[in-house]
């Protein structure tokens, strides 16, 4: 009996004691033509490696945990990708790209995926979205780490990129333009009603990301139609080789992803994953929130196909529908605020279609498509409980905005040497939008965008891009306004050592205007539309600095000066509006191209990389956003903050051989953001907000935000677990969101932002 009970005990401890392993592969291929580079030597840690005839690597009985990778070629650079983690259960899978080697700067790199050459791109792969603190699984909160980006509302993902507003941002999906992907898109702002670019949640899961990249300008000539930033969001193959699952749940929701190879024979795969909201299923059980009932479900697909001569084919969707519905009490002598009077229901359905074609040419060229359709549908009703009470005409009221994007983009790339690459292309674009007013008017706009970029590397230390992007649109096919631009790109870099590197980028931007804006109306007749206008433009220059230090961590200054021209703007005498301070709320006047803008500051970024269990980004921008008005009168936007300050970091510490606790923080100080002033007695009068004036004098209260992200990861023989707990707005600061007139208590308030907010969440791999 006794030696029964220590062989168990003995096996026990041979269990725990054991090591788990996994695999480590990926491809290796050229940048510019995305043709496979053979014999590039790749390292883990100590091991080496080559790749295959079709570029690909493999590493076999990798122990789980944080790895680096290296991957060298005859003629390129070098890259290192520091941030590596590999969990049993879960195969990690890279998709390198180098580029043409100039002289070696020795780059903390996050990611495998070659970023564009201009200024001002951050790269967001999906181990920061699962690491940092109050991401909410959602990249473009992981941006608001960056210098000079900022929320507008912390119940949203809509950014203030260097002092612009949300409305600037264009969302992009696997290259292409399409509609707002998100969730509840009237989250977090005043009047209740949707926005352009922003929402509660972001449709597209975490689950099928890759790695993507955020351009705060100026921007390569591949991109156009935006004036403030581009999230250009990228999809990842499923494991071709092996079934893996993943389920997580939480406060956000609950998700399952699966993913494969399509058969044996082919080295296609799929990728599915579904979320429902934790949130809709205690709805279900009569549970809410502030009595509002929030609920969304989404569905989103990548599924690969290899093609012929190294191609590849890709067909992708997503699709979301969410609601949020408040409901009066019944009880008068239970309400606090005028909206406790009203029943608000609000429903928001986005989706998209789309397929991609990548298929090298020759030995040194490839050519790429990609084609989507896409979709937002948001319909908001408000109807008071009992009908003697109406008090406030921002609630009261139904609305319905519907906007279509077929977005297309085709691209041939040719590397002629070494030192020369030439790429060109068109991207088209068709929107359709209708936001019902007196007159029901839709909205049809088309765009062509042609492009072409060169890039020269002059010398070993010095290298050129110059590209020329043109945008073509016309509005409504049955008028003869057509507008066209004329937009050059130029990026300048020189390494002036190993470790240094200076840039300069430079490029003439323009975007058209939002569909709400087009279809503004200053009268009853079909004519009173706003269907004149031209989209806005800008001269961007950025000016940057960058040193790259021997511990994974970089040093990066930018300077940068945005003179924007042809803004819309309202030339109504009494009152004067500009589109640069507009986000939801678009007042129905005549406007015309007659406003200019101009945001300049400094941005310094510090960031050390996952190394030695400690990483670190700490970021911060001084910086000053104005406007004119056609009169030529300046003054600060609504988005002058006059400052940003982020600091992320975070500490890994292992318990035993498989198991890692994450100690991570985030810390967030921004310039409070501009309003307009409220007349108290006017608003009194006719118990409705009423401001005072068209400038933005009003000043909020400095936003502060401390989070906290703890999380426990543990592997096992064949899955990996994590358990985390997200604690956003730990301290419980009350930030300022905007102030309003109150009907129901007769007196100007202030609307607060977020408080604190547990989000336990578990996550299985297997």
């Amino acid at each position: 009996m006794i030696r029964t009970i220590l062989l168990l005990l003995l096996s026990v401890n041979l269990v725990f004691a054991q090591e788990f392993t996994s695999v480590v592969r990926g491809s290796v291929k050229d940048a510019d033509t995305g043709l496979p580079l053979a014999q590039a030597t790749v390292q883990l840690d100590d091991q080496g490696n080559v790749t295959d005839e079709a570029g690909h690597f493999r590493f076999e009985g990798v122990k789980v945990g944080r790895h680096i990778l290296t991957i060298s070629f005859v003629g390129y650079q070098t890259l290192v990708i520091q941030e590596i983690l590999l969990e049993s259960g879960k195969e990690n899978v890279q998709e390198v790209r180098l580029s043409a080697a100039g002289r070696q700067l020795q780059e903390a790199t996050v990611s495998g995926s070659r970023p564009p050459a201009f200024n001002s791109v951050q790269a967001i792969t999906v181990e920061q979205t699962l690491r940092y603190a109050a991401t909410y699984l959602d990249p473009a909160r992981v941006a608001t780490s960056f210098a000079g980006v900022a929320a507008a509302n912390d119940q949203a993902n809509g950014l203030v990129v260097r002092g612009n507003s949300p409305n600037s941002m264009q969302w992009r999906l696997e290259g292409v333009e399409i509609v707002n992907p998100n969730h509840l898109s009237n989250a977090g702002t005043f009047s209740d009603r949707p926005t352009s670019t922003g929402g509660g949640v972001n449709i597209l899961s975490t689950q099928l990301m890759g790695t993507s990249y955020f351009m705060s300008g100026p921007f390569p000539a591949q991109y156009g139609n935006a004036m403030a930033a581009i999230l250009d969001m990228s999809l990842r193959k499923g494991n071709n080789e092996k079934s893996e699952f993943t389920a997580q749940a939480g406060l956000i929701g609950l998700d399952i992803a699966a993913e494969g190879p399509l058969s044996k024979r082919n080295k296609g795969s799929y990728l599915v994953n579904y979320r429902y909201s934790f949130t809709g299923l205690l709805g279900a059980m009569g549970v809410n929130f502030g009595g509002e009932d929030i609920r969304f479900q989404d569905l989103s697909w990548n599924v690969s196909i290899p093609t012929k001569g190294n191609g590849n084919f890709t067909f992708f969707g997503l699709g979301g529908v969410s609601s949020n519905d408040f409901k009066a009490d019944a009880d008068s002598l239970q309400w606090e605020n005028d909206k406790d009077a009203y029943n608000i229901k609000y429903k928001n359905k986005m989706g998209a279609l789309g397929v991609t074609l990548t298929q090298p040419i020759g030995t040194r060229g490839t050519y790429h498509a990609a084609f989507a359709i896409s979709g937002l549908h948001t319909t908001r009703l408000a109807t008071p409980l009992y009908q003697q009470w109406q008090p406030y005409g921002d609630i009261e009221g139904s609305s319905r905005l519907t906007n279509n994007k077929i977005s297309g983009n085709t691209s041939y790339a040719h590397r002629m040497n070494p030192n020369h690459r030439l790429t060109l292309g068109t991207f088209l674009l068709f929107q359709e939008a209708e936001r019902p007013t007196l007159t029901n008017q839709s909205l049809h706009v088309w765009t062509v965008q042609p492009y072409v970029n060169w890039g020269w590397k002059i010398s070993e230390s010095l290298s050129v891009e110059v590209g020329l992007h043109s945008m073509i649109s016309k509005v409504r096919s049955d008028r003869a306004d057509m507008h066209a631009s004329v937009e050059p790109r130029l990026a300048l870099r020189w390494q002036s050592s190993a470790d240094t590197r200076w840039s300069f980028s430079y490029g003439i931007h323009s975007q058209l205007q939002s569909a709400d804006l087009y279809t503004a109306y200053y009268g009853v007749s079909d004519n009173y539309k706003n269907f004149q206008l031209a989209p806005s433009k800008g001269h961007y220059f950025t000016l940057g600095y960058q040193r790259n230090f021997s511990n994974a961590s970089m040093l990066k200054i930018e300077a940068y000066l945005q003179n924007q021209y042809d803004i819309a703007v309202g030339t109504d005498l009494e009152r004067t509006y500009s589109a640069v301070n507009l986000v939801e709320q678009i007042p129905n006047i005549y406007y015309e191209n007659k406003g200019k803008a101009r945001n300049y500051g400094i941005e310094v970024t510090y960031q050390k990389l996952l190394t030695n269990q400690f990483y670190l980004l700490a970021t911060g921008s001084l910086y000053k956003a104005t406007y004119a008005t056609a009169a030529g009168l300046w003054s600060g936007t609504r988005f002058d903050g006059r400052h940003t300050l982020s600091l992320t970091g975070g500490k890994e510490i292992k318990s035993g051989a498989r198991g890692i606790w994450g100690f991570n923080a985030k810390i967030l100080w921004i310039g409070g953001f501009k309003e307009r002033p409220i007349d108290e007695e006017y608003s009194r009068k006719l118990n409705y907000t009423i401001e005072s004036s068209d400038s933005y004098s009003v000043k909020l209260r400095d936003y502060f935000r401390p989070d906290l992200r703890i999380y426990w990861k543990k592997s096992h023989r064949s899955y990996n677990r994590t358990l985390a707990l997200d604690l956003q707005n730990v301290s419980g600061t009350q930030n300022e969101a905007y102030h309003r007139y109150d009907a129901f208590q007769k007196k100007v308030v202030v609307q607060k932002q977020l408080g604190l907010i547990p989000v336990l969440s578990y996550r299985w791999e297997f």
